[in-house]
């Protein structure tokens, strides 16, 4: 699932659903609870708009300054939605104009605090709407400009009254990087060609999200006692509200995988998907992937030197690995006794139970029909959880490549593992 919904004009409209809680147990609902950057965008009689409107949104939070909304536009008034304006940044700055050495972290998480503590009269109305609506069983959507700073704040605070896990909360901020070249492109569309000064000008590195979460903590407890002291709301009977209405069990039946070879127009896909789960891997401080690093070009050649595969339950993509029958920068010369398993990645949250393991067993039964008797594949050294988990499929450490290098960057350590085939 790419919580990504296409639009033409918007960038960075997601759907929160699919969220699972700690203990496994429960989700949040699909379909009910989304974030976007601004709605402003929307134009009636466009196929936008007809998408907008199929999604069945009843209440629109705008967060935006009432400058904004008169520069660029609000949501076009309809019958079916509720419009709110909730202006919850009180002292206005220049993120496009800042100098580049100014850290992103640690300078966005002061202004969400800034946030936190001068909008507390909307932030407390715009978690009254939110839950006013999800009691109403009424899907709403909350904005600001780009979609990052404020409305990621407010979307944090849901999640965590949810009870969603400070990871995914931190996960889900880190997302509109995969916006970010769109974002950047329409503010360099806007300002005649020019870039912004900032380098941190549409990012969102997950260390904004989570050292904002520690300061949060650090002066109140904790997200509950932040509501109840600053917000002067009863947090246990918002959040219970909250949990009722858009919590539902985790589905415990799922389709089949089924698998199809990835063709050159899947790229695009393919690069999603990988970064996609490198943002998931940071937000846990899993050192691995980082987005970015592959690009079309890679997938590409990867299909015309070997294989790659995309994984579907019903019509979901669920996940997809590289298949490659040399791999001499890990393993050195070799006769043609192994395929080399690569990028085994799964939807993150939405892929089913046991996708990685059912991928791993198909890769394995394509490397045999080749008649190769081992499958192959490395993990980064400095990543134990990576190997524990190829070892529990069957996979034993063989050896140590100290310089291993994908022509991308300086050399780096990995594990090398090995299946033998039946």
């Amino acid at each position: 699932m790419d919580r990504h919904i296409p639009f033409d004009a918007l960038r960075n409209f997601r759907d929160l659903g699919g969220y699972p809680t700690p203990d496994g147990t429960h989700r949040v609902r699909p379909g009910r609870l989304y974030r976007s950057d601004s709605l402003g965008k929307l134009s009636e009689g466009t196929a936008d708009w007809d998408r907008f409107l199929s999604l069945g949104v009843g209440t629109v939070i705008d967060l935006r300054h009432p400058w904004e909304i008169e520069r660029s536009g609000r949501v076009p008034e309809h019958a079916s939605l509720t419009y709110h304006h909730l202006s919850i940044e009180h002292r206005p700055y220049n993120q496009a104009a800042l100098t580049p050495d100014i850290e992103p972290g640690p300078y966005l998480a002061e202004r969400f605090m800034e946030v936190a503590e001068d909008g507390v009269k909307e932030i407390r109305e715009a978690l009254e709407t939110i839950a006013d609506s999800a009691r109403r069983g009424t899907p709403v959507v909350f904005h600001c400009a780009s979609g990052k700073d404020r409305t990621g704040e407010i979307a944090a605070l849901v999640l965590a009254l949810l009870g969603i896990d400070e990871a995914t909360i931190t996960e889900d901020f880190s997302l509109t990087e995969l916006a970010t070249g769109a974002l950047l492109a329409d503010w360099r569309t806007r300002n005649g060609g020019a870039s912004p000064t900032w380098p941190g000008f549409g990012r969102a590195p997950a260390a904004i999200m989570r050292l904002f979460l520690a300061a949060l903590k650090e002066r109140y407890g904790s997200v509950e006692a932040y509501v109840t002291d600053a917000l002067g709301m009863d947090a246990t009977s918002l959040a219970a509200t909250l949990r009722e209405a858009l919590l539902e069990p985790r589905p415990t039946a799922h389709p089949a995988l089924t698998y199809r070879k990835a063709t050159e127009a899947d790229a695009p896909l393919l690069v999603r998907l990988r970064d996609t789960a490198a943002l998931w891997q940071l937000a846990r401080g899993i050192d691995q992937w980082k987005p970015g690093e592959k690009d079309e070009a890679h997938f590409v050649r990867r299909m015309r030197e070997g294989e790659v595969w995309l994984a579907y339950a019903g019509n979901t993509l669920t996940g997809a690995w590289e298949l490659w029958w040399t791999d001499e920068a890990a393993w050195g010369p070799r006769p043609a006794d192994a395929g080399y398993i690569h990028r085994l990645m799964t939807t993150p949250h939405t892929a089913p139970p046991g996708t990685g393991q059912a991928m791993l067993a198909q890769a394995e039964s394509r490397i045999t029909a080749t008649g190769r008797p081992h499958a192959r594949l490395d993990c980064l050294s400095t990543n134990p959880r990576l190997r524990a988990y190829y070892e529990s499929a069957g996979y034993r450490v063989v050896g140590e490549q100290p310089g291993k290098t994908d022509g991308g960057g300086s050399p780096y350590a990995v594990t090398l593992l090995e299946k033998q085939l039946s």
